[in-house]
């Protein structure tokens, strides 16, 4: 359209020859300026919306990426509650677990303290009684500490004529001595064995080798009781017949050093029943 107003007014001029060429050029320039101007505006605008929907596409790309963060940010934070929670559990745990040790370790320091004053009296007490039957050979008595209590063997030769369960004199001198011992260690027990060979009894008194050990166990029990004071509460015998040797059976030294009676004083085990009882527990 302004191309065509400017065509009619060109022809105005020509006709009413009021216009100059130069005027004409002039004019002509400024059209092109503006024709140019339209053209630079147009592709500006069309810039300036191809700017704008890269921008809007930006935008939604970027409002996209930040709900993924913010999805992100809800899980972290959610796991990292988890851990929060986890972790104080852990402490309680903890804390509980390190109560429990320290009572474990109270309780395997008593234990420990028994074991070593029981390991001491043991030891006292053995050397007091070989101390008191020194003068006596050791195919006669035998005194060791073996797994926490005292063992004193004493020779059938020396308590008992062959065969028989009737206590030699000179076998109360021994055990007088060895009384006397007991006495002094009045929270012990003493439990009286009697051990034989393998050699069947001939006796029509006695049936065999367990009624000859339980018989000679049981005589000197009533030797302490009676004989010596000694608290019947005490004492226990027992009958080991031939099956407990120390030696072979098929030699006559063998069988002279099964031919025993073992007199074996034990702590009494009280304190490590009530320490027993009473051993901390886990959950």
């Amino acid at each position: 359209m302004k191309k065509t107003i400017l065509i009619l007014i060109v022809a105005a001029l020509g006709l009413t020859s009021c216009v100059s060429t130069k005027k004409y050029e002039e004019l002509n320039n400024k059209y092109q300026q503006s024709e140019q101007s339209l053209i630079d505006c147009k592709s500006n605008l069309m810039k300036c919306r191809t700017e704008d929907d890269a921008s809007k596409n930006k935008i939604k790309f970027l409002n996209e990426q930040l709900q993924t963060k913010n999805i992100s940010i809800e899980q972290l934070q959610s796991a990292l509650d988890k851990c929060v929670n986890m972790n104080q559990q852990g402490n309680v745990n903890i804390g509980k677990l390190l109560d429990e040790i320290n009572s474990a370790n109270v309780y395997i320091r008593q234990l420990t303290e028994i074991n070593r004053k029981k390991d001491s009296m043991n030891l006292a007490l053995s050397n007091k009684i070989k101390r008191s039957l020194d003068d006596l050979s050791d195919d006669d008595v035998n005194v060791k500490v073996l797994k926490g209590v005292v063992f004193v063997s004493l020779s059938d030769k020396m308590l008992f004529k062959s065969g028989s369960y009737v206590i030699q004199d000179r076998a109360g001198e021994v055990l007088g001595k060895l009384t006397t011992i007991l006495n002094d260690y009045k929270d012990y027990d003493i439990l009286i064995e009697g051990h034989t060979d393998n050699v069947p009894i001939t006796n029509s008194c006695i049936k065999d080798n367990w009624d000859l050990s339980a018989l000679r166990a049981t005589t000197i029990a009533r030797y302490f009781q009676h004989n010596m004071g000694i608290n019947p509460a005490r004492i226990t015998a027992g009958a080991r017949s031939e099956y407990v040797p120390k030696a072979d059976n098929n030699t006559a030294e063998g069988r002279s050093i099964n031919r025993r009676t073992e007199v074996i004083i034990m702590p009494k085990l009280d304190e490590f029943i009530k320490l027993m009882e009473n051993a901390p527990t886990t959950n």
